[in-house]
Order: C-alpha cells, then structure tokens, then sequence
C-alpha cells in the first residue's frame, strides 16, 4: 500500500506527499481527501495540503482520459479488453484494477485491491503518464464509491456492467449496494450502460449510450453464435459489423459488447475498425479460462449466486459438472443460494472448500447444502484437490467441468495461512497437462 511517495516537484520545500496523518513531517505535504479529513481536522497543527484535484493539476495529469468500470461482475474482463483494443489500435494506455497495473504491455505493479487509495491511484497515473500513456483504465469498486477513493478523478467514461447482489458484508442490503453504485452515474460524465440490467441502476441520463443483447441500444447485438468461441454481428447507429473471440459464455459476449462500445466512444474510431482486433483478446487469467479442451475443463472466478449463474447459464447447452464452494467470514446467506444455482444447472456437482478462512470448511459445506435438498448427483467434500480429481475422474466426452470461486488465485486461506493451491495447476498436474 503506497501512503508516502516523492512528489517529483519542489513546492515551498516539500519533497514528499502522504495521505497519512502519522507520516506527517517538515518535508512532507498532506493529500487532503474525504477519508482521511477527520483525522486531519484534529491535528493541533495543521500541515500544508493539497487536495486531489491540486496534486493532479501539479502532476500534469489532466490530459490522460480516465475510464472507470464498475459492476458486480465483468470489471476485470471489460477493462482488461478495453487495454487490449487500445493497444492494438496503436493506442497508448494504461490498466489498474484487481490484477495489479499495467503500461506498454508489461505489468508494472502486482495484484493489489481492485481500486486502492486516491493517492494511489495518482501515482500509478503519474507513473504510466511519464511512459508516455494517455488512457488509464481502471475498475471501481462499490467499496471504493461509497469511501470516496476516486474523489477529484474527472472521467471521460464511466462503463456499468451489471448489478446484482454482492458485498452485503459491507453494505448490509441489495438497495444499498444498489444506491452506492448508481452514485457512480449522478453526474454529467459520458457513461455506457448495460441496457439489459439497466432496471438495477439509477442514473442521469445526460451522456449516456448503451449496450444490450436483447434490449435496443447504442450498441446492439442483431445476432450471435457461442458455439467455437463468440461471434457477433453488432449495430453502432447506422454502421453494422461482425467480430469474433476465443472467449466462452453469454456473458462474454455483454463484456466485449462493453469494451467495443468504450473504446468507439472514447477514441471515436468506426466500429469496423475495433471490431478488427477483438480476436486478438483471449480473455483474462482465472476469467472463464480453459485449462484443457479435451476433456473441457473451465476455471472461473465467479464466487456469488449472480457470478455462478452467469457462468452456468453461458454454458447451458452442454451437460455440466460444477466444483465450487463459498468463502469463509463473508456473506452467509448467499451460500444456500449458490447451492440452488448449481442444483438448476449442473448434472453433477461436488461442494467444496473455497477459502474457508477461520470457518470450520464442513459448516461451510452444510450451509450450500441446505441449497440442494433432495438433488441427486452430489457429492460433499472439503478437500478441494480430492474434489477436483473425483469430478476429472467422473467426466464424461459430453460434458464440461466448471471449477468455480477462486479463478486465479493461487493459494487457499486457512486459519489466517494462505497454503499455494491453484485450480488450475491442479487440474494440469492431475490431467498430466504440460
């Protein structure tokens, strides 16, 4: 977590910048934001400030156009291939989200929170600014709306993917998860909304373009197949297109849908021209990602009831085998409603260990249970390697196995000890994948 860094300019002999009050000395400015004014305010002896509109004006940041993503699910895939277009258009951006930041095709800083601090933020922009990059893409958390961690940021797009149910631990229900992330779209910032979920959202109208599958929009979807991957063929206005991807599943089909309709509105390039080079984005690590094709083995993040049917109902056509579980010391209630999601869809299904945390795996397990009274075919075993091997042993030519929850994480939290385990190598190791 960066809290102090070098301010790269000399102002009144100030060399360095915190946004924390016991970093505070003779040498060093206060980023003066909403989280931290509280504390600041009971300083006896107020030290020099800036506000984030200041340190962006200082820095020179105001050219580098700002796209923000937010939703339940889709953040990481959506900003990912808005990154990926750009650069094949010869653009020069610039991604911060879950899976750290990245600048010229290169990961600049490792895995952090999906949107951290404002100060942060300012300085992975300061950082890929000075390479030369005038896109910064990044993903916003409803954590990070509702704490203010963008606060100054002036958008030149804010993108919405879906709303469902999540983080209820912090927000304590549905409407007020629901209220803090349409406060993304109060304003008059141009923003891009998924006309198909747009009923869970609020929103001001002025600025604001769509894209849908089955509703009309902005950006609308005429007709698709998901059978080898994706192809679409897509209606911007007058203008028709058709592009195809290596990715799987409907939803899919709504993030490339978000990515293209993103980068025609912030570069203003024809749709034929984007369109071009959206097969060359694979999708993200642990995203929906193909571990084996023969047999089909797909490792996913989803790790809510809303992630697991999007994933499942993306695969409906096929016979399916599903491996997942649910985290520990999180939101207990969707945990019966996970098990429901997987008994609606799967032929198959082994519950598992997720990240059980300081939870006792088994109750874990019971709690999913509860949400697949009387199904056949299921099997209960908290030992998430051993449940891998019996679903990869139990699979037949016909069917795919959905391993579900952790996607690329490469460890298990147990009891405060995060043990190396990762899906996908799992499978590799257990299917002798080189």
């Amino acid at each position: 977590m960066v809290n102090k860094l070098k301010l790269d300019f000399i102002q009144d002999n100030y060399t360095f910048i915190t946004d924390d009050t016991k970093k505070i000395d003779d040498k060093t400015l206060f980023l003066l934001t909403s989280q931290n004014r509280p504390y600041y305010e009971k300083l006896e002896i107020k030290p020099k400030s800036l506000t984030p509109q200041e340190l962006i004006a200082a820095w020179n940041l105001s050219d580098m156009k700002v796209v923000g993503v937010t939703g339940t699910n889709g953040k990481t895939t959506v900003t990912a291939a808005i990154y990926s277009f750009l650069l094949d258009l010869d653009e020069k951006p610039a991604l911060q989200g879950t899976r750290g930041l990245f600048a010229q095709e290169k990961r600049i800083e490792e895995k952090s929170m999906t949107t951290p601090s404002i100060l942060e933020t300012l300085h992975n922009m300061k950082q890929t600014h000075d390479l030369g990059c005038n896109y910064f893409i990044m993903e916003v958390s409803s954590h990070a709306i509702d704490q203010q961690r963008i606060e100054g940021l002036n958008f030149a797009l804010k993108v919405h993917t879906n709303v469902t149910s999540d983080h209820l631990d912090y927000h304590g229900t549905v409407e007020e998860y629901r209220r803090v992330k349409s406060l993304f779209f109060a304003d008059d910032t141009p923003k891009l909304l998924n006309k198909d979920d747009i009923k869970n959202i609020t929103y001001n109208p002025i600025g604001a373009q769509s894209y849908g599958v089955d509703e009309p929009a902005t950006f609308k979807v005429q007709a698709f197949s998901l059978l080898h991957g994706i192809t679409a063929g897509i209606k911007h206005l007058r203008d028709e297109e058709t592009f195809h991807s290596p990715m799987v599943g409907l939803f899919n089909l709504f993030n490339l849908m978000a990515a293209v309709g993103s980068v025609q509105m912030i570069t203003k390039r024809p749709i034929s021209e984007i369109c071009k080079v959206v097969e060359h984005f694979a999708g993200v690590s642990g995203r929906m990602e193909v571990v084996s094709r023969d047999p089909l083995v797909i490792v996913d993040f989803a790790h809510t009831d809303d992630g697991m049917h999007a994933v499942l109902e993306s695969m409906k056509d096929r016979d399916i085998s599903v491996v997942f579980g649910a985290g520990g010391n999180r939101d207990k209630e969707k945990r019966p409603r996970m098990g429901a999601v997987a008994g609606r869809y799967a032929n198959k299904i082994y519950v598992t260990s997720d990240n059980p945390r300081d939870e006792v795996p088994e109750q874990i397990l019971e709690d999913i249970l509860v949400g697949l009274h009387g199904k056949d075919n299921v099997t209960a075993c908290p030992d998430r390697k051993l449940a891998i091997k019996l679903a990869l042993d139990a699979l037949q030519k016909n069917e795919v196995l959905l391993i579900l929850g952790k996607g690329d994480e490469d460890y298990q939290e147990i009891k405060g000890v995060k043990h190396p385990f990762d899906d996908r190598e799992v499978v590799r190791e257990l299917l002798n994948i080189q």
